[in-house]
């Protein structure tokens, strides 16, 4: 059985949004609170929310359907290529081609190139061209692998969407709608909600938090056939009182972070610290560690 805590989320830094400046009025049923100019997600609400989108997912894949992981910015490409794979669906992680989905038909044009490509190289083929044509059809295979390597096998459009990004993912978006396919996504507090038919208020910049969405969705079709489904721990343990101490290294949300993903590994996202400082955010802009406070009503 798949299980969520809210020790997860906050440890991911889920409910940091962006700078109220930088916000999205429709996102304003899914805010608890501003804190030092930064909008403060309400945890409650992006538990309901993975509830449901969870459910949705069990749903299409125990009726047969597939799932296409869909996340392209660079803190998302290694989270969605690995649990996409790890759970045997298929993903986008470096360009979405326009007509991915209305335009299917040619796309599996494309999917079929590259499997002769691939099949060109195995049967020796390539061994009665010159280096020129050789040189070519890499290059052709290598730039077709690398943004449809992902969907390689999929034979007819996806059941349901995942997304990480709405905004940077709008064309993705934008076909699901016209062809009515059923979206989960995660939106910031910059995003739009509507239209999205299971939208998770949550951070969509950090790795961990991106990481920690894209593990739920995979559970969900890992878990498709298990009636028990996704259980959520609210509370937490005693241990877990000293706020302060756990949030140590979560500091302010960096506008749209690049990372490089070639030297990023396992290893750096255990001891990565400040993956959530504003570009516009200063030493002393940063947010106050006392998530406590944060949740007080009082406050």
């Amino acid at each position: 059985m798949a299980v969520v805590t809210m020790k997860n989320l906050l440890e991911s830094g889920v409910h940091f949004g962006h700078q109220v400046k930088r916000w999205d009025p429709r996102m304003k049923k899914f805010i608890f609170a501003e804190r030092n100019g930064i909008h403060i997600i309400d945890l409650q609400k992006t538990i309901q929310s993975i509830k449901d989108a969870f459910d949705a997912v069990r749903k299409v894949v125990a009726s047969g359907k597939s799932v296409l992981f869909v996340g392209t910015k660079k803190q998302a490409q290694q989270a969605i290529q690995k649990e996409a794979e790890r759970c045997g669906m298929f993903y986008v992680n470096n360009r979405w081609l326009g007509g991915m989905l209305t335009n299917f038909s040619t796309i599996k044009k494309s999917l079929l190139r590259l499997k002769k490509l691939e099949k060109m190289e195995i049967d020796g083929t390539f061994e009665n061209l010159t280096k020129k044509e050789i040189s070519s059809l890499g290059k052709e295979r290598a730039k077709l692998q690398k943004n449809l390597g992902g969907i390689k096998e999929m034979k007819d459009p996806p059941g349901i969407l995942f997304i990480i990004d709405t905004r940077k993912e709008s064309i993705a978006v934008a076909e699901a709608q016209r062809m009515k396919i059923p979206i989960v996504a995660v939106v910031d507090t910059n995003c739009n909600p509507d239209g999205i038919d299971y939208p998770i208020p949550g951070n969509d910049d950090a790795i961990r938090a991106i990481t920690l969405f894209t593990q739920i969705i995979a559970n969900a079709v890992v878990e498709a056939d298990n009636e028990v489904g996704l259980r959520i721990i609210e509370t937490l343990g005693d241990e877990d009182e000293d706020f302060d101490e756990m949030m140590s290294d979560v500091s302010v949300k960096e506008e749209d972070r690049e990372i490089d993903i070639e030297s990023y590994s396992a290893e750096s996202e255990e001891k990565a610290e400040p993956e959530h400082e504003d570009a516009d955010a200063e030493d002393d802009n940063k947010l106050p560690l006392n998530v406590d406070g944060v949740y007080d009503e009082d406050a």
